[in-house]
């Protein structure tokens, strides 16, 4: 059975940090490419940050770049958002997608955390 389980939400003041963590099971992660996608309420989801299955490779969303950072650990099956100095424009949803590194259509999501930047 595949299960993305995110954690690490919370609410947090403009300027602080986030930790969000993504728990992968049921499949061979390290097939797998990484990503975070968020939506913000009455917003389409938007991609976050990608990183490769092999290599870590990232790419970041212009929005989120120098402030994020995302990384993974095959060996516990985990994908990490570090996110810095955050904004009030951050409050969203954050979503955590695992996709095939060859067979794009294999994809699996996560069922979301939420993240609020808020004084």
């Amino acid at each position: 059975q595949v299960q993305l389980v995110e954690s690490g939400g919370g609410l947090v003041q403009p300027g602080g940090s986030l930790r969000l963590s993504c728990a992968a099971s049921g499949f061979t992660f390290s097939s797998y490419a990484m990503s975070w996608y968020r939506q913000a309420r009455g917003k389409e989801r938007e991609l976050v940050a990608v990183i490769t299955n092999i290599g870590g490779k990232t790419n970041y969303a212009d929005s989120v770049k120098g402030r994020f950072a995302i990384s993974r650990d095959n060996a516990k099956n985990t994908v990490y958002l570090q996110m810095n100095s955050l904004k009030p424009e951050d409050t969203a949803v954050y979503y955590c997608k695992a996709t095939h590194f060859t067979a794009l259509q294999i994809s699996y999501w996560g069922q979301g955390t939420q993240v609020t930047v808020s004084s």
